[in-house]
């Protein structure tokens, strides 16, 4: 006859479970910081003897091939992998205590690409601190990096300050981006509202990534019934970080004033009967449009009452790099204007 199973068995069981997968989480890390601190090392030698004696790229190849006989089961002593090696030691200084800066918490992968992919050094910090907390991929970095986020993030066009206390619209700020970057959808400029919806919803774990962490999906075309008049939301979101309802509207077209007053009214409703006053932070409101004048923009968020951002989509890069940007136009207009009054 069996053992009847204690009824703290089950809790027991996670924490135990909890306790292992924390101690192979901080033996991995450390194992990773001390490759890396290995591959600094290295790449470390390779610049002072190259610096200080006859030690052309050449000599990378016999270094490279006594290495792995050396060490035949240890992979990374590639020709390619020690120049990587001597990029990264040039790249960052002396590394601090194992484990203190984000790039040595980062698998090589990621430290190659902030190494190549990026020319500034307070980029690659970023970057890596973004990675290091966020816990990206090397696909994920790479997209970030890629469509520079650091350009993108924080940046969209809002009423937070006058909509939220002061501290609030900060965070809420933080959660924003413009424009958003929309390529993995693989839907041209000319899909309707309902199809980006679909394709967003179809794909909404990189959805998401792109959003940012913290965010939920809750639903699409969410229902709101009003005293008997029908309402839907395009896609309702839950910052669960910042416990907030987040409401996204989507439209093809360029951002009309019209827009920012459905998305507060949406933003309103959702506030008042979805949101738990005493545990949620006030609901905002993102609109995701085709195109915007940011001017036209300001002007419609000064107007409005609920907190609201407002963003530009990206679906292709061809599209990203065919269209001038703000200042490029401004630009053009003002040598117009220039060579009007010379004639």
């Amino acid at each position: 006859m069996s053992e009847v199973t204690p009824n703290d068995y089950a809790a027991t069981l996670e924490d135990l479970k909890r306790q292992v997968h924390g101690a192979r989480l901080r033996v991995q890390r450390k194992a990773n910081n001390e490759l890396l601190r290995l591959w600094w090392r290295i790449g470390r030698t390779i610049l002072d003897r190259q610096k200080h004696a006859s030690w052309g790229d050449g000599i990378l190849t016999q270094l490279a091939a006594d290495l792995r006989a050396e060490f035949p089961t240890m992979t990374g002593f590639s020709v390619t992998n020690l120049k990587y090696m001597r990029r990264f030691a040039d790249t960052w200084a002396e590394p601090d205590p194992i484990g203190q800066r984000p790039v040595d918490q980062l698998p090589w992968g990621q430290v190659i690409d902030l190494t190549t992919k990026l020319d500034d050094q307070s980029l690659r910090e970023w970057y890596a601190g973004k990675s290091a907390f966020h816990g990206w991929s090397r696909p994920v970095l790479a997209h970030q990096i890629a469509t520079r986020l650091h350009e993108r993030e924080a940046a969209a066009p809002s009423n937070f300050t006058g909509a939220l206390e002061r501290a609030d619209s900060d965070l809420a700020q933080e959660i924003t981006k413009d424009p958003y970057a929309l390529q993995f959808l693989a839907i041209d400029g000319d899909a309707t509202e309902r199809e980006l919806e679909q394709r967003m919803v179809d794909r909404i774990l990189d959805t998401m990534r792109e959003l940012g962490p913290g965010f939920a999906f809750v639903g699409r075309q969410v229902h709101l019934d009003i005293d008997g008049d029908d309402f839907y939301i395009d896609l309702l979101f839950f910052h669960v970080e910042q416990l907030r309802y987040v409401v996204i509207e989507l439209k093809t077209t360029k951002f009309d004033p019209r827009d920012a007053g459905q998305l507060g009214f949406y933003v309103a409703a959702v506030d008042d009967r979805f949101r738990i006053s005493d545990k949620h932070l006030p609901t905002v409101g993102i609109l995701l449009v085709a195109g915007k004048n940011d001017t036209v923009v300001r002007y419609a968020l000064a107007s409005t009452t609920q907190p609201v951002a407002v963003s530009r989509y990206e679906l292709t890069e061809e599209a990203q790099k065919a269209l001038p940007d703000e200042s490029t136009i401004a630009r053009a207009f003002a040598d117009e204007l220039a060579r009007g009054e010379d004639d």
